[in-house]
């Protein structure tokens, strides 16, 4: 296992005076060991204890040729998987859990251990997850500016007359072309109308000349994820949408201006948001300001008026305000990483966010 991570999440639980934890998520799962396990439904289980003594339980379909760092203890299809693992518990001590674990396993545990208290241990590993270390923050750069090349591929082909499942299959081929191992979430594509539609599901529509263009898109590299908007225009842009696109794209970098240690998340949402409000459109801002990330596209923590957390140096998170006008066929929104430093926040896509109009042919 990483040692470090391991130790800051140890650390963390001895604080919260969690003196063991079971951690079932898989992504977690591999955030300690560097190895991506998929169980379906069968039990998956990574004991920690402030002790020592961490075991992962673990089925025996699931062979590991690699040392994980820790040590294996295996069951098979006619065994109580959750009955081998409660025999490393700690009995009538509290018991951290994932918050996903599914109810099966946690019901069983439960009944073999009712003198035990059952919290949710994932705050705990969220928190740790959440702030990234040196070699975190590196492949989130690198990760970032592979999605900027993909953006710039991207943009000119709004125009050629695809339609958003044409142009969504043409994504994934770029990030397949440049490396990544696939996307980090289904791209948003959307034309006019469509997008006018925050998180519109792709579909056969074609774009026309004024339309504006959502192009909300993010890759796997290196198993960190990337996540960016641009709206572009296709041949033209007309005078409100030129309005609209201007207030966004200041709202977004007030919001940038905000994050920085010593604020809390809201305030990031409250930059975006009041501006956005101070040009009356605020009714037409539905949506949070932006998201943590890392492994996952959308990870524990996000930017929004009711999270009043701390910013920390080395956080990573969106900001992406948006204005949807649905009778009047416009969306735009400009979405941005930022990664927090210790007096203020890297941006870590550098594509420009001038008004781009798109010559049709």
């Amino acid at each position: 296992m990483d040692t470090n991570k391991l130790n800051r999440i140890l650390d963390l639980m001895k604080e919260q005076e969690v003196p063991q934890m079971i951690i079932s998520d898989p992504m977690a799962i591999f955030y300690l060991t560097g190895k991506k396990i998929v169980p379906g439904e069968r039990l998956l289980a990574l004991y920690l204890n402030i002790n020592g003594g961490h075991k992962l339980v673990i089925n025996k379909l699931f062979p590991q040729e690699k040392d994980l760092g820790v040590e294996l203890v295996w069951y098979d299809d006619i065994e109580d998987g959750v009955e081998i693992l409660s025999r490393f518990v700690e009995k009538g001590k509290t018991i951290g859990v994932d918050k996903t674990w599914p109810a099966k396993f946690l019901l069983r545990l439960q009944e073999l251990e009712p003198e035990s208290k059952f919290v949710n241990g994932s705050l705990i590993v969220d928190a740790i997850r959440k702030v990234k270390n040196d070699d975190e923050k590196q492949l989130l750069r690198e990760a970032s500016l592979a999605n900027d090349r993909v953006m710039e591929e991207l943009i000119p082909l709004t125009a050629k007359g695809y339609t958003e499942v044409e142009l969504n299959r043409i994504v994934r081929g770029l990030y397949e072309k440049s490396g990544h191992s696939g996307v980090s979430f289904d791209p948003i594509t959307a034309y006019g109308k469509s997008g006018a539609d925050p998180h519109h599901v792709t579909d056969g529509s074609k774009g026309k000349r004024g339309d504006s263009v959502v192009l909300d898109i993010g890759g796997i590299l290196n198993d960190y994820c990337s996540d960016m908007t641009r709206t572009v225009f296709l041949g033209e842009v007309s005078d409100k949408a030129r309005e609209v696109y201007e207030i966004v794209k200041e709202a977004q970098q007030r919001g940038i201006e905000a994050a920085k240690p010593g604020n809390r998340w809201c305030d990031v949402d409250f930059a975006c948001r009041n501006y956005i409000e101070e040009k009356g459109y605020g009714a037409y801002f539905t949506h949070r300001t932006g998201h943590s990330i890392g492994l996952e596209d959308h990870e524990y923590g996000d930017v929004s008026a009711v999270n009043e957390e701390m910013i920390k140096p080395g956080q990573c998170f969106s900001i992406e305000p948006g204005i949807y006008l649905m009778e009047e066929g416009i969306g735009v929104r400009i979405e941005d990483l930022v990664l927090i430093t210790e007096d203020g926040c890297e941006v870590l896509n550098k594509f420009p966010k001038d008004l781009i109009v798109v010559p049709m042919e």
